[in-house]
């Protein structure tokens, strides 16, 4: 198994072009509002958080170790390319700006589109910042010569996994651990459209992943680790790649029940994923362990644009319900709903359908720059 090691005490900007003679901040930005499990559920135990950017963008914080997803830093008014003759128009602003942040460790990038990795983060981001990402996307980084590829890039095929360990020097008998795996996920429907996109590459390969927060005993190996919190984060990509993502539990089965299982704790990150039959294998894989979080990218996506609505690549309120019940998360928080043009369908849609499924106390609804604190045992 691939192994990176972080050390947390090591600080860096994460951007190359950071102002000359301006430190970088050594914290984010006071969150805007902190939520917690909606039942109360660990209240007053929460050693980790979650802080929402905007988009698909978020800041993962525990045991000294940050690591960011799908880093989108765009403003209001700016355009992000999505295909040939497709572009997206920004109509939100992010929680914080790129050359804001605080130190980050590792990114973690679920394909190489520029609603996800953008123009702008590309020009900045430190060429040395390690990058958890796709075959394909690595292939995207590292092919622009010796000033502009980044060089620490790590790529996840589905279900493929790697360590990311977390340097400790208090000696104590257990190290923090990120174990991360590939997932799957597809942004185009099957059909002739699968096909064409196979033909154009429109749409890049994209991963899901699952995160899961926990410790290893110190000499004994990866065989030692102990999951204490499992995030799922799962994007699109390609019908033909056949990449999938799932996890499911039938309503009535434990993992239905409010709180966290003991000695079991996960998120699951659904993407940029439309519902598909494939998504039904995650349960398959991960039977018997809890998805305590899920987050849900919705949106409905429509390209090439929202006056010409031909095409569908992320979920919109109702298939959203549905892999809320297929996945049975303890808590759910949307993300990915209202930060672009082409996303028509909107949150209080899928609020809608949470308040008709009966599952308002399984859901926390974050805006940008708001943080969900939760516990890892």
């Amino acid at each position: 198994m691939k192994h990176l090691s972080i050390d947390p005490s090591k600080t860096e900007a994460p951007t190359r072009d950071h102002p000359h003679g301006q430190q970088h901040p050594e914290s984010l930005p006071e969150a805007k509002e902190i939520k917690a499990h909606p039942t109360g559920a660990g209240a007053g135990g929460e050693n980790a958080s979650l802080f929402f950017v905007g988009t698909a963008t978020t800041i993962l914080e525990w045991e000294g170790i940050r690591l960011m997803t799908d880093p989108n830093f765009l403003h209001a008014g700016d355009h992000a390319h999505l295909g040939p003759g497709v572009t997206a128009t920004r109509v939100t602003n992010p929680a914080v700006d790129l050359h804001d942040l605080p130190r980050i460790d590792v990114v973690l990038l679920s394909h190489y589109h520029a609603d996800h990795f953008d123009q702008k983060v590309e020009e900045s981001l430190r060429r040395t910042l390690p990058i958890i990402t796709t075959p394909h996307a690595k292939g995207c980084l590292q092919s622009k010569g010796p000033e502009e590829s980044f060089s620490e890039v790590f790529d996840l095929d589905f279900f493929d996994s790697m360590m990311v360990d977390v340097v400790k020097s208090d000696g104590g008998d257990r190290a923090p651990a990120i174990k991360i795996t590939g997932m799957p996920g597809k942004h185009v429907p099957p059909g002739v459209l699968s096909i064409a996109n196979d033909l154009l590459k429109a749409v890049p390969p994209t991963n899901g992943w699952m995160v899961e927060l926990g410790y290893t005993k110190r000499g004994q190996g990866d065989a030692s680790f102990e999951n204490g919190y499992r995030w799922v984060y799962n994007f699109s990509i390609p019908l033909s790649l056949k990449r999938h993502c799932t996890k499911i539990e039938a309503p009535g089965s434990k993992l239905f029940e409010y709180g966290p299982l003991a000695n079991s704790t996960s998120i699951y990150i659904s993407g940029d994923t439309l519902m598909i039959p494939e998504l039904k294998e995650i349960p398959q894989r991960y039977a018997g362990q809890n998805i305590d979080l899920m987050l849900i990218h919705l949106g409905g996506t429509t390209i090439p644009s929202p006056s010409i609505p031909l095409l569908m690549v992320t979920m919109d309120a109702k298939q959203g319900i549905e892999l809320v019940r297929l996945i049975n998360p303890d808590v759910t928080i949307p993300i990915h709903y209202d930060d672009y043009d082409a996303f028509l369908s909107p949150l209080s849609d899928f609020k809608k359908e949470i308040e008709a499924a009966g599952l308002t106390e399984k859901v926390v609804y974050l805006d940008r720059k708001d943080q969900y604190k939760f516990s890892v045992k």
